[in-house]
């Protein structure tokens, strides 16, 4: 009998012990060695512990069993020899392949790559809406997979030749009907929730987005160090460890510039090859973040071997969001850790690229002033009288806009400054003389 994995919290008690397999199919960045070691990482985050590993070269994905018949009894029978709870497979199983693997593995559970990712992310999450669109996304892949899940049970219809007649929709209809009507109505239920949630958050986003601040996000592969990073910016107290999808809720922070000026930082949630789409589409709420920020920080960790495929991920999952054409700079992080000759061979491919420790700090400074000169980007030059009963006017100039000169004058405080339209428009009633958008940071432009 198919049984469900249920996600429960990892305990000193007891860890499953996983079999990894993999599949080559001889195409795409990621050599089979790299991805089932990141596979490995991802298990040991769930709490698991990896006893063997095995791979395959194919052309294409066997349809019964994704691997090869021979290959599957294989990894039946490493599982028997490590005494294994848990199989993960590093790509996605359709319902029937799940069901014909776990036909040669009784008692043991078998899982791939996105119902593991979906366990880490059930998890960490924390939040209510994080921990809705996780259940979001649980239930959209649980609901193909029911039938493999309840496959014990006999077809009620068989019993009436197949017909489904009056009263078959109530206490007779099969368990697997019932699941499946249970588990529409709570996708529906969560989509509501989240609707309900995500429209705080929105008001909150709006609240941002009028008020002029210039909004900065932080994306990046998974375990990049962006929530290190905004740590070492802001010392928001951000949640950071040496795991994958430590960091599941969007953690927004404001942030003053040498120049005075008041900016936000955002960490999000970290991406991964193969990141399920279900899982895109459940965190579009949380996402939004990235498509409506002024400025992407793509965050990249340098002594990663597989560097390229991490930033190509990346920027599928970009332009998977709508964000793909976002103003972006590239911030390359632990170049503590990484190799002097690999960080040279990435100045050279990326020169107008950022290189930092977030640990630290070396670099930090550089990025505040790439990110104040973004900021500063497009904003207009003001130069306004601001009577001295509008103290709310010079408050705004301090925590909004960039300060080029201010002067207490009898009329009032004579301010030159640059900021985004939005708040330029606020000192139109004082203004004296206005500039065009800034091409260039001369302040005495």
């Amino acid at each position: 009998m198919s049984r469900r994995f249920v996600p429960q919290e990892v305990t000193a008690e007891f860890r499953d012990r996983a079999v990894l397999v993999g599949l080559d199919l001889g195409r795409g960045e990621w050599p089979i060695e790299e991805s089932l070691a990141e596979l490995g990482r991802l298990a040991e985050t769930a709490g698991a512990q990896v006893v063997a590993t095995l791979s395959q070269r194919l052309d294409r994905p066997n349809p019964r069993t994704f691997i090869g018949a021979g290959k599957a009894e294989e990894v039946a029978e490493a599982a028997q020899c490590e005494d294994a709870t848990l199989v993960l497979f590093d790509d996605d199983l359709t319902p029937s392949q799940q069901a014909n693997v776990e036909a040669l593995l009784p008692g043991v559970k078998v899982l791939d790559r996105t119902a593991l990712i979906l366990d880490i992310f059930a998890l960490h999450a924390t939040s209510m809406e994080g921990k809705l669109q996780v259940e979001l996304a649980q239930m959209e892949y649980l609901l193909p997979r029911l039938r493999g899940l309840w496959r014990h049970f006999e077809q009620a219809a068989a019993a009436a030749g197949g017909k489904r007649g009056i009263g078959t929709r109530g206490p007779g209809e099969t368990q697997l009907e019932t699941d499946r009507r249970l588990a529409r109505r709570r996708i529906a239920h969560v989509r509501r929730e989240l609707k309900r949630v995500g429209a705080e958050r929105d008001l909150q986003r709006s609240a941002r987005r009028g008020s002029g601040v210039f909004r900065v996000a932080l994306v990046g592969y998974t375990n990049a160090g962006k929530s290190t990073l905004l740590n070492a910016l802001t010392g928001a107290g951000a949640f950071t460890m040496d795991l994958l999808f430590a960091t599941l809720d969007s953690t927004t922070r404001r942030y003053e510039l040498p120049e005075g000026r008041e900016v936000t930082l955002t960490d999000t949630v970290g991406f991964i090859h193969k990141l399920p789409h279900g899982l895109v589409e459940s965190f579009k709420s949380t996402l939004d973040e990235v498509r409506e920020a002024d400025l992407l920080l793509h965050v990249v960790d340098a002594s990663h071997p597989q560097v390229k495929a991490h930033m190509h991920a990346v920027r599928e999952v970009l332009g998977e969001l709508g964000a793909a054409a976002r103003p972006l700079v590239l911030v390359f992080n632990k170049t503590d850790l990484a190799d002097p000759g690999a960080v040279a061979a990435l100045q050279r491919r990326h020169p107008d690229a950022l290189f930092i420790s977030a640990v630290t700090g070396d670099g930090i400074a550089g990025l505040v002033t790439r990110i104040a000169d973004e900021a500063a980007r497009g904003s207009i030059r003001v130069e306004a009288v601001v009577p001295y009963t509008r103290g709310d006017l010079v408050m705004l100039a301090h925590e909004r806009t960039q300060i080029l000169t201010e002067e207490h004058t009898p009329d009032g405080t004579r301010l030159v400054l640059r900021a985004p339209a939005g708040v330029a428009e606020r000192f139109s009633e004082f203004a004296v003389g206005a500039g065009e958008a800034d091409a260039v940071n001369d302040p005495d432009a």
